[in-house]
């Protein structure tokens, strides 16, 4: 398993769901500015927690206001396990971790890694614009810090070895989050590691992946400018347009991390995913930052392909790839002196 499977061509099956899956998606986006979620819904079923494990992992809800979060726990003796705070995915505007796709995810992140996993709600756009998002997903984790709330996970979560994680729309959430525990004092909880899966950034000028028909088939371009459309404030002082910070996270105005302490971050990309350009883009820009930065490539692999196990490639990324990088990174943090 340790060599990187090449999945080519895609099993037939699996390009009848993503097509059926963006069918019901695009057929829901309005033109004015709203979205009818009964048609996506179709395709997203709803798991309930489970306090008996299944494949090893039980899992438990615990409501916050006015979010919510999974948790899931392996059934491994390990003394103490890492936590991992996950923000799924969906364009800001679909899914939450009781969708079965997700719940699955996290699932094979418990088992495998292995971890205690923490899946975040936050609320979706339109309903719910910038910043909400990236309030809600910070506020999770001020959230596990907080003393009262430490019965909230297992005794075994190790809160000092806290990777933050994110596939597409929850890995632009993930970095954003990131940034502001940077700059956040805890009392519990370091973050030493981000995992980005297919992040979604995007910007101003189109990139080239965007504009490739062969990289259509897990997201597509109408979606992505939708989402963006509606995601901004409906009023702002500021100028904002598809090269904001939050948006287009590596361009001319890219926050400045050089002095913060980022977390080593690991950014998982898809050759054909249409957001491919702006993922290498964050990678070379972490890099020029001077963090610590890793980039996994899967060439055949489309957008969102880590939710479906039935493709190696989605095994690999989280039985080698990330449960790699999550091992290196808590030994150096039991090794402080390495890092200099």
């Amino acid at each position: 398993m340790d060599k990187k499977p090449e999945t080519n061509p895609l099993p037939q099956a699996i390009r009848d769901s993503l097509f059926i899956a963006n069918t019901l998606i695009d057929v829901g986006l309005r033109s004015d500015g709203t979205i009818d979620r009964r048609f996506r819904d179709l395709a997203d079923p709803k798991v309930p927690a489970n306090s008996t494990p299944v494949e090893g992992v039980m899992s438990y809800d615990v409501k916050t206001d006015p979010c919510w979060f999974r948790v899931f726990v392996p059934d491994v003796t390990t003394k103490k396990l890492p936590v991992i705070v996950y923000y799924h995915g969906g364009g800001f505007a679909y899914y939450g971790p009781d969708s079965a796709a997700f719940d699955g995810l996290c699932r094979r992140f418990a088992s495998m890694i292995p971890a205690i996993v923490v899946s975040a709600s936050y609320r979706l756009i339109p309903e719910y614009r910038y910043p909400t998002q990236y309030e809600d997903g910070f506020n999770l984790l001020k959230f596990l810090d907080e003393d009262k709330n430490r019965n909230k996970l297992p005794k075994n979560a190790d809160l000092q070895n806290c990777f933050v994680f994110g596939d597409s729309a929850g890995g632009n959430l993930a970095h954003h989050v990131c940034i502001r525990a940077a700059k956040y004092k805890f009392q519990q909880i370091k973050v030493i590691g981000l995992v980005a899966l297919q992040p979604y950034f995007g910007g101003q000028q189109r990139a080239a992946s965007e504009l490739a028909s062969e990289n259509r088939l897990g997201l597509h371009l109408n979606q992505t400018d939708f989402y963006w459309n509606v995601f901004q404030p409906h009023s702002t002082d500021e100028t904002w347009d598809r090269d904001h910070e939050v948006i287009n996270v590596s361009g001319p105005r890219a926050a400045d991390l050089s002095g913060l302490d980022f977390p080593a971050t690991l950014v998982v990309v898809g050759g054909r995913d249409i957001l491919e350009d702006w993922q290498r883009n964050y990678y070379a820009w972490l890099k020029k930052s001077g963090k610590e930065a890793y980039m996994e490539e899967y060439e055949y692999m489309f957008h969102g392909f880590y939710t479906f196990p039935e493709l190696a490639e989605a095994k690999h990324v989280i039985s080698v790839v990330i449960k790699d990088f999550v091992n290196k990174q808590m030994n150096m943090n039991t090794r402080p002196q390495s890092r200099l």
